[in-house]
């Protein structure tokens, strides 16, 4: 709530979304606000315009991972062992690296396309990524063996939650539709919502709410406990007992942490 009141005050001050950071002090157990500028990610994302980027040909996949937003970026593929070697890169190159964290960021504004051999959705490399809106593939294993430096390549992330790494520079098409301009039709259009996290971005789409929602999902990114492990936690182990006491901290009745969230 604290950190909710500071939020309202900050942004009322700046008149614009803010993206703020805090950090709770261990040793005298107080909140502290450490950084707030204005937000981008969503602020300066245009809703009425929607992206869709499309390979217009496909040559031989090198490798795959995980796809992290929904663009295609094409270019030289640079190998990058430290962060030390950043004088080494130049704009528009492809970034590959084991992984990275807040010193690559610098290189990270730079490149056409990421790829890192570890991490996952929440990894920096993909929280970057994001920020930054260009293509990312994590979890590549084997990147910096497959690819070799100087090699053209094209990163796709615009064919599912799977990354794919094509060989070559290939002819990308960027479809643009201007949602403001598409006469609604009389069948009501319903979303289906896989990922929680797209929700947002879907939001911006003209539909007529949420058909189907993968439930799921929605447990096992949120909730983060199963249904049953709330019902009937006696036979647990004191390890799992323990996380779902954390998670669930103020809930006297467990059961009701699901239906609440």
């Amino acid at each position: 709530m604290q950190l909710a009141r500071w939020a309202e005050i900050i942004e009322s001050h700046y008149k614009k979304p803010m993206d703020i950071e805090w950090a709770k002090d261990g040793i005298e157990n107080k909140l502290y606000i450490v950084q707030a500028r204005p937000e981008t990610v969503h602020a300066e994302k245009n809703g009425k315009i929607l992206e869709e980027y499309i390979l217009e040909r496909k040559s031989e996949i090198l490798l795959t991972g995980t796809a992290i937003g929904t663009k295609i970026g094409k270019g030289w593929v640079k190998i990058l062992e430290n962060v030390k070697d950043i004088d080494k890169f130049r704009d528009g190159e492809v970034l590959v690296a084991e992984m990275t964290d807040p010193d690559w960021v610098p290189i990270m504004k730079k490149a056409s396309a990421v790829i890192t051999e570890s991490g996952g959705r929440t990894c920096h490399a993909a929280i970057v990524s994001r920020e930054l809106g260009i293509p990312c593939v994590v979890g590549a294993v084997g990147a910096r063996k497959i690819l070799k430096n100087g090699e053209g390549v094209t990163v796709s992330c615009a064919e599912g939650e799977e990354g794919k790494i094509y060989r070559g520079l290939l002819p990308v098409k960027i479809k643009r539709i201007n949602l403001e301009k598409i006469e609604r039709p009389k069948t009501k259009i319903m979303m289906n919502v896989g990922e929680p996290e797209q929700a947002f971005d879907f939001s911006f789409i003209p539909n007529d709410g949420v058909g189907l929602a993968r439930e799921e999902f929605i447990i096992s990114n949120y909730i983060k406990i199963h249904p049953l492990a709330l019902l009937k936690n006696k036979n647990l182990k004191l390890k799992v007992k323990n996380q779902i006491e954390k998670l669930t901290y103020g809930y006297k009745d467990k059961t009701k942490f699901l239906w609440i969230n």
